[in-house]
């Protein structure tokens, strides 16, 4: 069953929990069964690769994994997170900021 999630794929959003608390980041990929997101430079791990057909020298690469949604808050235009509401206009359910009521 997918979640409704408040968040999307290219929102800018700010990490509020855990290991990377303060850093931001544009939203690459969500997983709404999970209650995930990959986050633009956040949660980076090292993954040590062994040599392969098309990496021939192995190595080392960085990666970002998924972070729970619940760490995650939208940053709105003016660059401060804030919650994010539903609401219908024009027989349209639109996203708001519930900070400063401006459309998202």
């Amino acid at each position: 069953m997918r979640n409704k999630l408040k968040i999307r794929t290219g929102d800018l959003v700010k990490v509020i929990s855990g290991n990377q608390k303060g850093s931001q980041g544009k939203v690459l990929k969500v997983f709404s069964v999970k209650n995930k997101a990959i986050v633009e430079g956040v949660n980076l791990v090292k993954k040590h690769n062994k040599p392969n057909a098309n990496n021939p020298k192995g190595g080392i690469t960085e990666k970002e994994l998924p972070i729970h949604v619940s760490n995650l808050s939208l940053v709105t235009s003016d660059g401060k997170p804030t919650r994010v509401g539903f609401r219908v206009e024009k027989d349209k359910k639109v996203r708001f900021s519930k900070k400063s009521g401006e459309e998202i």
